[in-house]
């Protein structure tokens, strides 16, 4: 398992805020930025701003456009990423800290969903 972004890339991650249930973690970068891999919980990824984005993990890559102020799920990953768009990125990770429900089935997706 990849290691806590705020460890891994620490210039780019910060703790916003945190509590035995929650933490929430701000990130940003600029274009042409490449991530070192990392790993997130399960979370909810809120945009703050619009970016364009490259992930990659365990062989497999998806580009992912988003524009500012929507909210996607995001399922426990190790990914690293690279800003492929021409904009800053801005964005918040509200990771649970709770235990995941038991589950035999591996996610089918790499990056956030739109449910």
């Amino acid at each position: 398992m990849a290691q806590d972004p705020v460890q891994t890339n620490p210039e780019n991650y910060r703790v916003a805020f945190e509590n035995d249930r929650v933490r929430v973690l701000e990130y940003t970068d600029r274009p042409g930025y490449t991530s070192i891999e990392h790993h997130h919980p399960d979370s909810v990824m809120i945009t703050a701003s619009a970016f364009r984005r490259r992930l990659h993990a365990q062989g497999t890559s998806i580009d992912v456009d988003l524009p500012a102020g929507v909210a996607r799920w995001l399922p426990a990953q190790d990914h690293c990423g690279e800003n492929t768009g021409t904009t800053d990125t801005h964005t918040f990770f509200v990771e649970l800290k709770e235990t995941a429900p038991a589950s035999t089935e591996v996610p089918a997706y790499l990056g956030p969903v739109a449910l």
